[in-house]
């Protein structure tokens, strides 16, 4: 204790003009201005220190709580991500299978119309055919008999003479007298 009381009495003892030097006893002079420095501290500090850990105790706490329910906000808008995209999904696969049927519905459809129409076109092509045969037989047959007529008129002509003309005439005459009596 000596040596403590000593080394107070030695500071008010220092000459002022002296060598300026390091005072290498520990013992005397560190543990004591440590002990009363942080006696200070302790004794002012406390309330302060304790008034600043309680701060920051509350502000870390009102952020864990603040980031648990974020947390919570984002989980919750995970799940209805989720729930919206599950929902997508099995609507996609609606229209996949919707539309995969629908195409294959139309394709259906178009095979048939188009054999329809096909079948319309191959009736048309065999009316017109026909049309054409007839139209072509009509054709000939005219020809034919102006032909033939003209051979018959010419064979009547030059064997026909005057009394045969006139018997066949009246002939004619006669059929034509009793048709007209058969519609009448």
């Amino acid at each position: 204790m000596k040596n403590v009381t000593d080394s107070f009495v030695s500071l008010a003892h220092w000459p002022s003009a002296g060598s300026f030097g390091f005072n290498t006893d520990i013992l005397a002079t560190n543990p004591i201005n440590l002990s009363v420095v942080l006696g200070v501290l302790i004794f002012f500090g406390k309330g302060v220190l304790s008034d600043l850990l309680d701060n920051r105790k509350e502000r870390i706490l009102n952020t864990i709580r603040n980031s648990e329910e974020l947390r919570g906000g984002a989980i919750e808008q995970l799940e209805k991500a989720r729930a919206r995209l599950r929902k997508v999904e099995m609507e996609a696969d609606q229209f996949r299978v919707n539309g995969y049927s629908e195409i294959e519905q139309e394709k259906l459809n178009l095979i048939n119309s188009t054999s329809k129409i096909l079948e319309q076109l191959e009736n048309y092509k065999n009316e017109t055919i026909h049309f054409e045969q007839q139209r072509t037989i009509n054709q000939v047959r005219q020809r034919v008999f102006q032909q033939a007529l003209q051979g018959a008129l010419g064979t009547l002509n030059s064997s026909l003479n005057n009394e045969l003309h006139l018997r066949t005439i009246s002939a004619n005459i006669g059929l034509f007298g009793v048709m007209k009596e058969i519609t009448d």
